[in-house]
């Protein structure tokens, strides 16, 4: 038995590939379904503002309409 991976056969080299392929979609897996979906307040949701007419804001904190 050779405990060394760089002279390792085909077969073996197949064998942890596989194992580092499943065990990667293990975890995958495992964080998808452990991901919490409640609403805690941190969800961000787009709004839109229409513009309105154009205002000029003079030193004074007056509003000019154009």
């Amino acid at each position: 038995m050779n405990h060394s991976i760089y002279s390792a056969d085909r077969s073996t080299h197949l064998k942890i590939v596989v194992v580092a392929l499943v065990a990667g979609i293990v975890v995958v897996g495992l964080s998808v379904s452990a991901r919490n979906n409640s609403d805690d307040g941190y969800t961000q949701t787009a709004r839109v503002i229409k513009a309105g007419k154009p205002v000029a804001v003079t030193s004074s904190d007056t509003s000019l309409v154009r």
